[in-house]
């Protein structure tokens, strides 16, 4: 039996513009561009799923309504397809999440930053610990699912993070923990976190990966709506002064992680997930045999 509460809820930030990916995302989501044949919000609900997670809060923003008909009933649709006989294509429309899940969606109104978003979602929290799921990045991995146990275990929020270039922390906010012991598993207890250092001001190579576990108290700092990095209210800052109260855990990242917020990421994902595909994968396989085979199919600019 669980000695802390159950992690339930977790909330999807979606109300980027996707930017990086013009002209694809003028008129859809990023969220709903497609890895192999499922959206990238898709792969993160369900590796929420796996965890635990039974109820999911968006914070959308304008022009998002395809997410929302994505995990709505499809109607139509599933008569079409039951009609034609369309039975696996049926199953896939039909059980996109199971029965008993809930979904709320939270316009954000402004683009004030990550810390901004979550604090949206509080009265739908409540007094209940939760998790935080960035979409953009494809997690494949069991790691999430290890953090929700270790909290209901511990009641210690936690991130997930992975091991970055120093040349690169001042992309991602970066774990600093002291003297703190790793165990066998790469998890460690956290001092506080440095949003987006330069190399040289950096405690660690630890950089953080679209995965927390938090509890409810964090609203209270982000409910101060400090501005931080790039002129947004930064999760991060939040984190530092939760964790002068509470003890953090990192969790480090035991399986695949792709960046599909940037086009190689995303095409890195698509090559991995189609790979593993029992009708996709040989074939693809066989084509970049024969790619490699005959250079001349690979021109470059």
């Amino acid at each position: 039996m669980a000695k802390y509460k159950k992690v339930r809820k977790a909330i999807l930030p979606v109300a980027g513009l996707g930017t990086r990916f013009l002209p694809a995302t003028k008129a859809m989501p990023k969220e709903m561009l497609t890895v192999v044949d499922k959206p990238l919000i898709q792969y993160a609900v369900e590796e929420a799923l796996e965890a635990g997670i039974e109820e999911f809060i968006f914070i959308t923003g304008r022009g998002k309504s395809a997410i929302e008909n994505h995990f709505d009933k499809p109607y139509e649709l599933a008569d079409i397809l039951r009609k034609k006989g369309k039975d696996a294509e049926l199953e896939s429309v039909l059980h996109i999440i199971p029965e008993h899940t809930r979904i709320s969606y939270i316009r954000q109104g402004e683009p004030l930053g990550l810390g901004h978003a979550i604090w949206c979602a509080r009265s739908v929290i409540g007094d209940e610990p939760f998790a935080v799921l960035l979409p953009d990045d494809i997690i494949h991995s069991t790691t999430l699912k290890d953090m929700v146990s270790s909290y209901e275990e511990q009641g210690k929020p936690a991130v997930m993070y992975e091991e970055v270039p120093l040349d690169r922390t001042h992309n991602y906010g970066i774990l600093d923990i002291g003297d703190n012991k790793f165990n066998a598993n790469g998890e460690v207890n956290i001092n506080s976190f440095v949003e987006k250092p330069e190399s040289e001001d950096a405690p660690s190579t630890c950089g953080i990966i679209g995965r927390y576990i938090l509890t409810p108290r964090i609203f209270d700092f982000l409910a101060e709506k400090n501005i931080g990095a790039g002129g947004e209210i930064q999760l991060t800052d939040a984190m530092v002064s939760l964790c002068k109260e509470q003890v953090f855990r990192g969790f480090k990242l035991k399986g695949e992680r792709f960046d599909c917020g940037d086009k190689v990421g995303f095409q890195k994902a698509n090559l991995f997930f189609a790979l593993k595909d029992p009708y996709i994968g040989p074939r693809l396989t066989s084509y970049i045999k024969d790619m490699q085979l005959t250079p001349k199919l690979v021109k470059t600019a």
